[in-house]
């Protein structure tokens, strides 16, 4: 199968946030390869009172099937300790396949593009750094244009974690 590429959300509210990002992002090194990756932006999370989010994306190329890289980010959240108990609640980790160009996938365990995408800020922000060139694939506006229509102000990223900068 051909490589293609992806966007995926990274965000983290609990233990060292930053850490678990990093971790994250080294075991999805063997799924594919790591193109760029984006600022750290703190933001608040959204659901039952818990502590703030950092929040990042990465573009990776894959050759895994979509559906495939899913479980794959759901393996790594699973082995860096994620417990699933409680919709939109606090997390050493989350990852979201978001985004992939011009891809639309409608299937029992995967949409594509993520269907609250266009509605989070904290999503946008991120995906825009690593992929400035993102349309909605389903109707092909420019995310910039919906992120600009959210965002009375963007988020700004956290200092010294400009482009990746975070990860080393």
């Amino acid at each position: 199968m051909l490589s293609r590429d992806f966007v995926v959300g990274l965000g983290a509210n609990l233990g060292n946030r930053q850490e678990n990002l990093k971790l994250a992002v080294a075991r999805l090194v063997p799924f594919g390869e790591v193109l760029r990756l984006s600022s750290l932006f703190e933001t608040a999370a959204v659901g039952p009172p818990q502590p703030d989010f950092l929040n990042a994306a990465i573009r990776m190329r894959s050759a895994l099937p979509p559906v495939q890289l899913l479980h794959a980010l759901l393996e790594v959240e699973q082995a860096l300790g994620r417990i699933r108990n409680e919709r939109w609640g606090p997390r050493l980790i989350d990852l979201d396949l978001l985004w992939s160009p011009g891809l639309v996938l409608s299937e029992p365990a995967l949409t594509l593009p993520h269907p609250a995408l266009a509605e989070r800020v904290f999503a946008l922000q991120p995906l825009l750094e690593v992929a400035p060139e993102a349309t909605d694939p389903v109707n092909g506006r420019a995310y910039r244009g919906i992120l600009a229509e959210l965002a009375a102000a963007p988020l700004s990223p956290l200092a010294g974690t400009e482009f990746g900068a975070w990860s080393r």
